[in-house]
């Protein structure tokens, strides 16, 4: 039986990131997955991406990631145009309205996830173990004992629910969890496009739902994020790749020209998860274990890595003061600063999403003079930009600007 620290399970971006966070502190880690993270990257673009804001770019910079990821590849948009299909209502996003040289990066989740695992094999404090899942474990007054499928055991006093949306760790703590279903699946997939992206994402609201086209790496290359009711949804899942690309062309009012498909499509169901309770003594959330929210915004994987950088700064508080990591009262500080990060971009989304569905003639004109009221006042459009990009809000000290 050995002894750790803490124990993360889960080996995606949030749980590498919080070990990574953890790097070469006095704490002992285990990161475990039940499969491996790690895997080459394919010659086309993966279908999974995110919209990283420059707030977890200062925190994937401070974590001496962000040079590999670069070295792989990644892209960065200095332009967001944001408009309603067949309506006056457009907003226009400009980078040098922050006086920034661009408003974010669209990455590959597999080039973070490759990234941050590379980094931890550096690192002496961190053992990683994949494939590898837990059979059981069991809560004691000092910690947990945690027992992996090869018959290994460990203690550790704090363990770490990094397990994505349909996290075991919480279903078997029993920790509370509100659900909403979207009623939307989003289909996501790569495209060339007859025109170059000029380093911009676009998003399309639709009477379906939002459409975005996010730029890749090659100037004529995005990837799509289409949102749609599910019916609507399966019906353009049946069709063949030329009459979804067709479509998809219409939909997108052929901004970009036309679109022809690089990859397979996949589609899944959007639903609104929100942790109750993020911990109890020797177990605590991060990331979608503990909310899951609409990608309309492509806020969902900054969020939870901004959930990492707080966790790791409350541990390490704690063991600076030489306090338990893992008693509940020792981490209430970081389950209410995210509990309430969490919950305002929950109703965020949840607001845009009513107020942007369907094409009831009224919703259709609040939604035109209220897009046009923002892109024409320069004030409220700096704070939404500067919010967008991760430059506004309470920060973590390790994604706050780099000096």
């Amino acid at each position: 039986m050995r002894d750790l620290d803490l124990i993360i399970v889960g080996g995606g971006m949030v749980g590498l990131a919080l070990a990574a966070a953890l790097k070469n502190s006095a704490l002992s880690v285990l990161v475990i997955d039940e499969h491996l993270p790690l895997k080459p990257l394919s010659r086309q673009p993966e279908l999974r991406v995110s919209a990283i804001n420059q707030a977890s770019e200062n925190l994937l910079r401070r974590l001496e990631v962000w040079p590999r990821m670069q070295d792989m590849r990644l892209q960065p948009y200095s332009h967001m145009q944001v408009w309603e299909q067949d309506r006056f209502a457009r907003i226009d996003f400009d980078h040098q309205m922050l006086h920034q040289a661009h408003l974010g990066h669209i990455v590959e989740n597999q080039v973070m996830v490759n990234a941050l695992w590379e980094s931890l094999l550096e690192a002496d404090n961190i053992e990683l173990s994949a494939p590898m899942g837990i059979t059981e474990w069991q809560q004691n007054e000092q910690g947990v004992e945690v027992q992996l499928h090869d018959g290994s055991t460990y203690t550790a006093r704090l363990l770490v629910g990094a397990d994505g949306a349909h996290s075991k760790l919480r279903q078997q703590a029993g920790l509370p969890l509100s659900f909403a279903d979207y009623q939307h699946k989003a289909m996501v997939a790569t495209v060339r496009c007859e025109r170059p992206h000029q380093q911009a994402a676009r998003q399309i609201f639709t009477p379906h739902g939002p459409l975005a086209f996010l730029p890749l790496y090659e100037p004529d290359l995005c990837s799509i994020v289409w949102s749609a009711n599910t019916l609507e949804a399966e019906r353009l899942m049946a069709l063949d790749k030329h009459a979804f690309a067709r479509e998809l062309t219409a939909a997108f009012d052929a901004r970009l020209g036309c679109c022809e498909l690089q990859s397979d499509r996949q589609a899944f169901p959007l639903t609104m998860r929100y942790a109750r309770q993020w911990l109890k003594d020797r177990l605590v959330l991060v990331g979608d274990a503990a909310h899951t929210i609409h990608p309309l915004a492509g806020q969902g994987a900054n969020l939870g890595l901004m959930d990492a950088a707080a966790l790791a700064e409350r541990l390490l508080l704690l063991c600076k003061q030489q306090q338990d990591i893992g008693l509940r009262v020792n981490l209430r500080p970081y389950e209410r600063w995210r509990k309430a990060e969490a919950v305002q971009m929950l109703a965020a989304m949840a607001g845009f999403k009513l107020l942007f569905d369907g094409a009831n003639p009224m919703k259709k004109l609040m939604r035109g003079l209220g897009m046009n009221l923002v892109d024409k006042l320069p004030l409220a459009k700096h704070q939404a930009m500067a919010l967008a990009a991760g430059l506004r809000g309470e920060l973590p000290a390790l994604a706050r600007p780099i000096t």
